[in-house]
């Protein structure tokens, strides 16, 4: 991953944990707690890809499980969200346009129940067995509905930052560089008009008004 990826991952991964820990966690809602390091890993990943997605999952769920108040084995939620972050990854829109909301918003909802699941399967082979007494089925409906409701007002944003940090204007492959191309396409192409050629006829035409000019004045020096 390029620098730009990796401080810009840090920062919202930092941020998101502690928006979790010291906002979300004390809300007391009833079920799961809204998961806002994992929409900041689904952004990443939607725009990363699985690699990056991975990397960031990686990196995010090794930070939760050290950050207290963590009560379980170190490399759980890494491994959880490694996954996840992967598997989001390959949802990685052509182009990276998103067409819709619909596709993130399944993303989100898949992740949610996907990651409560596997982070249950990896307790219980750990003896964790918190999962049981809470209530999986609860757990499962809560995260899904609290991560779509905050979905909405983080995941855009997200992707946002990570498109607008690629934006390297000195890269030759850059964003900026390939808006350009597509510009300069669709004016010789969208329009018509060939901008090249265009010119060169200008040219050619100047050229002949100035021949013709010079011919007038010679006619009218010679009378």
């Amino acid at each position: 991953m390029r620098f730009n990826r990796i401080l810009l991952s840090a920062t919202l991964v930092v941020v998101a944990l502690v928006v979790q820990v010291s906002v979300l966690a004390r809300l007391q809602l009833p079920g799961a707690v809204p998961d806002l390091v994992l929409l900041t890993v689904l952004g990443l990943a939607l725009v990363y890809g699985h690699v990056g997605g991975a990397l960031v999952g990686f990196g995010a769920g090794l930070l939760a499980d050290l950050a207290p108040p963590a009560d379980h084995a170190a490399g759980r939620y890494a491994l959880v969200l490694c996954v996840i972050g992967y598997l989001a990854g390959l949802a990685k829109p052509d182009g990276g346009r998103l067409r819709s909301a619909t596709g993130p918003l399944v993303v989100v909802v898949s992740a949610a129940i996907g990651s409560t699941l596997l982070y249950a399967g990896v307790g219980s082979l750990v003896g964790d067995t918190a999962a049981r007494h809470v209530g999986l089925v609860g757990l499962l409906f809560t995260a899904a509905l609290y991560d779509l409701l905050l979905a909405p007002f983080t995941v855009p944003l997200i992707i946002a930052l990570a498109r607008r940090a690629d934006n390297d204007p000195l890269g030759e492959n850059s964003p900026a560089n390939k808006a350009a191309d597509v510009s300069s396409g669709w004016l010789s192409s969208g329009t018509g008009l060939r901008i090249g050629n265009q010119r060169g006829g200008l040219r050619a035409k100047a050229a002949k008004a100035r021949v013709a000019r010079a011919g007038r004045i010679k006619g009218v020096k010679r009378l």
